[in-house]
């Protein structure tokens, strides 16, 4: 299936109308302030019950997922690198989908952006994609550990690590190069918002999707979702009712939508 045959009978997902699904907070549940070089000393929250268990499964050093036949050992490093350095829900539940098959990834170009552990990434060149892996400087090594780690010979030369921050030194990114445009919960940090709508719209052509995968846990975070659509066409395209994570698919706006 071509990238563009996708989008074929799905009605525009409308974002200003959107509203999460109510939460009730336990008299149990409490909340871990994360810092790490991600969140630069702001206030970003993970929920976790009276004995911690929710932020329990951060500290594994490592933990093992099963996508295209192939047994992924994920490296953890929460002491270290924090947020950027554990497996999250969204990028459990956006390898889910691309596995399900909605898109036909063999020789499609794909990049993840702010790509932690790699997990999304690597199961995209399982499927067949050639991926661009890229997080910030201080996430590389790591990064590139897991993708070493768990990629055959044979698939490694389709999987390329690389820097990148949002909304710095984009030149060294062809404008336009990527069939695909990958992204699990990214979307957290306001102050990152315009930076990363600059990468993307640096990234896409008029041909390429975006697939994000997020839990929506702020007003923020529609607002993102809001930003997003004055640029481009956004559809929720999945959603896991049990890790409460939404999958949106975003492409360039054209001028007949715009009419």
């Amino acid at each position: 299936m071509s990238l563009q045959s996708w989008f074929s009978g799905l009605a525009p997902f409308r974002v200003s109308s959107y509203k999460s699904p109510q939460v009730s907070l336990t008299p149990s549940l409490h909340f871990s302030r994360l810092s790490s070089p991600w969140t630069k000393d702001k206030m970003a929250l993970v929920p976790y019950d009276a004995e911690g268990l929710g932020i329990q499964k951060f500290y594994k050093p490592l933990t093992t997922y099963k996508f295209v036949n192939h047994t992924i050992q994920i490296k953890q490093d929460w002491k270290q690198l924090g947020v950027a350095a554990v497996v999250w829900d969204a990028a459990i539940v956006l390898c889910t989908y691309l596995e399900m098959g909605a898109l036909n990834l063999q020789g499609c170009s794909a990049v993840e952006l702010g790509a932690g552990t790699g997990l999304v990434g690597i199961v995209a060149a399982l499927l067949g994609a050639h991926v661009t892996i890229t997080d910030r400087k201080i996430a590389l090594d790591f990064l590139k550990s897991n993708v070493q780690a768990n990629l055959p010979q044979d698939i490694q030369p389709k999987a390329v690590v690389k820097e990148l921050t949002w909304g710095q030194n984009l030149g060294n990114f062809s404008s336009g190069k990527f069939d695909l445009i990958l992204g699990a919960d990214i979307i957290y940090l306001e102050e990152t918002f315009a930076d990363l709508l600059q990468t993307l719209e640096h990234l896409c052509s008029d041909h390429s999707v975006i697939l994000l995968s997020c839990r929506i846990r702020y007003e923020r975070d529609q607002n993102f979702l809001k930003m997003l659509g004055n640029h481009f066409t956004v559809h929720e395209v999945h959603y896991d009712l049990e890790k409460d994570v939404h999958v949106y698919k975003a492409h360039r706006r054209n001028h007949k939508e715009d009419l």
